[in-house]
């Protein structure tokens, strides 16, 4: 009788999922060909998002194509399934998941099992109970959510040029972005560019027409970098005449109107929310050892705490931080920052003692000492702070994009990176907004007597 193959079901395909199968490509490749290994990959979108390239394809300095990578194409050899995750059952090793197949009709979930399962579920946006947040703001985490404002704030450069209402001119020059950290600077920062560009192709807007606000709850932007690096960003971005509200919160932003924590009003088209993340929700449904955070509980060696075949990395994980000098506030070991850093390199270990654990051999602890933070502040400009060492203006965006031009995925990926920002730099930048890709049976409603197209406000 022939022995199942051993299945490693990993659920998720950002960061951490495909990393994982990767590594476990090259790492398992006799099993794998001799058939005694399954890896299977259940990830809701067929490709991963390379996040910090987000504010350069918002800014259109890079294609959205080039920012992600298709997990069918690249994860030859392993079993890729579109899908959610519903719920595990841990004693009967076996996973629910939702795929488009059962969306909107009678079919149940799908049903698989499992010999050792990996979660690299990631994060999703944390939003607050601010009134009109959800009916107004913007997200900034996938790459439509970065095309899709691109193309909204070209649409309000065109309303803006074309009424005569002052007040809908205001309101449509006026951007708020929400949260001080890494989306919301690099949004912000690439974005302001971009539009300050894009005013030369409309005669009646000045770039000083344009108010671009940055509202943050504490008192310093991106503390990644550090304090100096910090208030040499604010110094930058004060510079460029961009308002950073520092120590400020958003209060409410119903009708269109932006109203802060220390009292000003803002009329505005335009409220990108980016104030952090929270673990995927679909955890706790795992019944399995959480923090106070909602991430699950880890070991250093990525096996989720009182489990032998479950592991974790990445958003979802709390992971201990075995480099950390400093013990956490409670006592014990601090865990992992949830950034793309670490990510990468779990997902590289977590492969390493899965295959390990396979083969028989004893799992090892991950440990990574944080080198350092880049963060790029528009075309040109950005600040860093790496081994200790504090960079700004030029060399530190140079340093932005080598750094993250060697964590893509592929060579194929890197290489057509290269390709764009090189033909980037001897052409022009595209301003064309593209909105109606976002509705594309408009048209076609309106042509067969479907009256008005159904197309959102914006």
């Amino acid at each position: 009788m022939t022995k199942e193959p051993t299945r490693v079901l990993i659920v998720g395909g950002g960061c951490v999922g495909l990393y994982t199968a990767l590594r476990l490509r090259r790492k398992l490749r006799r099993e794998l060909a001799r058939g005694t290994v399954e890896v299977v990959v259940v990830s809701p979108e067929p490709y991963m998002t390379y996040q910090p390239f987000l504010p350069e394809a918002a800014a259109g300095n890079l294609s959205p194509r080039h920012v992600v990578v298709p997990l069918r194409r690249v994860l030859r050899g392993c079993r890729f399934i579109p899908g959610e995750l519903v719920s595990l059952d841990r004693e009967a090793r076996t996973a629910e998941i939702r795929t488009p197949a059962t969306n909107g009709s009678e079919e149940p979930p799908l049903t698989l099992s499992w010999d050792e399962l990996v979660l690299g579920v990631g994060s999703i946006s944390r939003t607050l109970p601010v009134p009109g947040l959800a009916e107004y703001g913007i997200g900034f985490k996938t790459v439509e959510e970065a095309i899709g404002l691109r193309n909204h704030v070209l649409e309000q450069l065109d309303i803006a040029s074309s009424t005569r209402d002052p007040r809908v001119r205001d309101a449509a020059l006026t951007f708020v972005f929400v949260g001080g950290g890494y989306a919301g600077v690099e949004a912000l920062a690439e974005l302001e560019d971009m539009a300050r560009y894009a005013c030369r192709y409309y005669p009646g807007i000045s770039p000083e027409e344009t108010k671009w606000i940055l509202v943050e709850a504490t008192g310093r932007i991106l503390p990644e970098v550090g304090l100096r690096m910090g208030e040499y960003a604010v110094r930058e971005l004060r510079g460029r005449n961009i308002d950073i509200r520092l120590d400020t919160r958003l209060e409410s932003v119903t009708d269109r109107v932006a109203v802060l924590s220390d009292g000003s009003r803002y009329p505005t088209r335009t409220l990108v929310w980016t104030a952090g993340v929270k673990p995927n929700p679909v955890l706790a449904a795992c019944d399995l050892p959480l923090d106070g955070r909602g991430r699950v509980r880890c070991t250093p060696e990525l096996l989720v705490e009182g489990e032998e075949h479950i592991w974790s990395a990445g958003d979802a994980a709390a992971v201990p931080d075995l480099s950390a000098d400093d013990p956490a506030p409670g006592g014990g070991l601090p865990n992992c920052a949830p950034n793309a850093q670490h990510a990468v390199r779990q997902g590289r270990r977590l492969a390493d003692n899965l295959a390990a654990r396979l083969r028989g051999r004893a799992p090892t602890p991950y440990c990574h000492a944080h080198v350092g933070s880049v963060a790029s502040l528009g075309l040109h400009k950005g600040v860093a702070r790496v081994y200790g060492r504090r960079l700004k203006g030029f060399p530190a965006w140079f340093m932005h994009r080598t750094y993250h031009l060697s964590r893509v995925p592929t060579l194929n990926r890197k290489a057509r990176v290269v390709a764009e920002w090189s033909l980037s730099a001897l052409f022009k930048r595209e301003v064309v907004s593209l909105g109606s890709l976002e509705h594309p049976r408009a048209e076609f409603e309106l042509a067969a007597g479907g009256g008005e197209p159904g197309r959102e406000e914006r």
